[in-house]
């Protein structure tokens, strides 16, 4: 720098002499790290996760949540069998319930109607009904259940649930139930 003809030297700052910026604007030693060749932790401006990183934890994630989702589903399946079972047998103990007080077990005709509204040719019949609601159960699919009379099993009568599928047969969830297997 000049003043006046003469030159003046600047003061010496050994922090800036340490600090000797490279072309790129960093100094040899952030080129270093920036190399991954440094056994120093990286300075706080290069800190963060990877592209690579951030797969592997979504990868993991969606992983874990697909476990998760089948355990659950399961399980929800299982409350369906086991609220389908306890409707079976409700409605069952009811029909016995109305053997006993009328004499005979509801027609097919009736069906399970017959618990909750009085048939025309019944005269010691419950009041309110059979069943604690005025409208009839229905399996854990919400699907209506199926009265036979005499059925093949050489029961008096049987209710069914057609499982999760809805139609006739089937194993696992797709398995038919009846009121007279229900536990």
């Amino acid at each position: 720098m000049k003043t006046r003809g003469r030159m003046v030297r600047q003061a010496h700052h050994p922090e800036r002499s340490r600090r000797k910026k490279t072309r790129c604007g960093f100094t040899p030693l952030e080129i270093i790290f920036l190399r991954g060749e440094g056994l120093k932790p990286r300075p706080s401006f290069l800190t963060g996760f990877t592209m690579l990183e951030i797969m592997a934890v979504l990868i993991i994630i969606g992983l874990l949540a697909t476990l998760v989702a089948t355990k659950v589903a399961s399980k929800i399946d299982q409350a369906k069998v086991i609220t389908t079972k306890a409707n079976l047998k409700a409605l069952h103990n009811a029909v016995n319930q109305f053997k006993m007080d009328t004499g005979r077990f509801p027609t097919e005709e009736e069906g399970l109607m017959a618990l909750i509204e009085q048939p025309s040719d019944v005269e010691s019949y419950e009041p309110g009904g059979y069943l604690e609601t005025t409208e009839l159960q229905k399996d854990g699919w919400k699907r209506d259940f199926f009265y036979q009379l005499y059925p093949e099993s050489g029961k008096p009568f049987v209710i069914i649930s057609y499982g999760a599928d809805g139609e006739e047969g089937g194993e696992g969830y797709d398995a038919d139930l009846y009121s007279t297997d229900a536990s």
